[in-house]
């Protein structure tokens, strides 16, 4: 099941989307809460897709995948190396990524994210499919200069329009194998596979719930594979992940007021 969070004529909500005829089909309040359609059905022409969750926090994960880590020199850490972006960096499909002026280097980050869809702590590596609702595609966007000079991930990481998210969550799928791709200006700069991850979704799931509280909504960024590199104004950059689908942004330039 795809399900998208949309606007259109001036209010937001989410559908299921059927991709065999183009639509969407209308449901009450949030997915999380079950889904139960009000049987209005729309043209997927006719929405404007949003981010499809609006997250309450992305908990992401460093140095996840081996071949990041032998490229920038690192090794894969014990524990999964946790940091988090600011919500308010989400984005969704075909929105603009505004490069700031505080940074002269900023980086796509290809990356799985993982949707919880139910309060969760503590919760077992063997019992996390029951506390994920789905799967999209996210870009971790990184102002990299600032992240070496201040340590410390929160700017970097957390500038507006630094989490473009979508293009919609898919549910019922493994996330064992799936490739991960980047793409500028259709060029191909990364392709990995989640099965090279140092710790997978369900170890994630049950470590971040050991360390704090996940609610419906919250996102997990998994880690993103080798090949990372820099962005500039007037790109176009492209997250895919096999199963969901793709996620499209363009940089602008960082004086410019982004195009949600």
């Amino acid at each position: 099941m795809r399900v998208a969070r949309y606007e259109c004529e001036g209010a937001v909500r989410y559908g299921v989307i059927d991709a065999a005829d183009g639509t969407v089909r209308e449901i009450t309040g949030e997915p999380f809460d079950g889904i139960r359609e009000t049987g209005i059905v729309l043209r997927l022409e006719d929405v404007f897709l949003l981010a499809p969750v609006s997250p309450g926090k992305i908990v992401a994960v460093g140095l996840n995948y081996k071949d990041h880590a032998k490229e920038v020199g690192m090794l894969i850490p014990e524990e999964p190396l946790l940091f988090l972006k600011a919500s308010s960096a989400v984005v969704g499909p075909g929105a603009e990524i505004v490069y700031p002026r505080q940074s002269k280097h900023v980086d796509y980050e290809a990356e799985l994210a993982v949707v919880i869809g139910r309060r969760a702590k503590d919760v077992a590596a063997a019992d996390a499919a029951d506390y994920i609702f789905g799967y999209t595609c996210i870009n971790d966007v990184t102002a990299r200069d600032l992240q070496i000079k201040d340590v410390q991930f929160a700017r970097s990481k957390g500038f507006d329009t630094f989490a473009p998210i979508g293009p919609w969550i898919v549910t019922g799928i493994d996330p064992s194998a799936l490739p991960v791709r980047c793409l500028v200006n259709g060029e191909q700069r990364q392709a990995g596979n989640t099965r090279d991850m140092g710790s997978d979704v369900f170890r994630l799931v049950e470590y971040v719930s050991s360390n704090m509280t996940l609610y419906p909504g919250d996102v997990i960024a998994t880690g993103t594979p080798s090949g990372v590199g820099r962005l500039h104004p007037g790109d176009v950059v492209t997250v895919e992940v096999g199963g969901i689908g793709s996620l499209t942004n363009r940089v602008v330039e960082r004086d410019r007021e982004p195009v949600r």
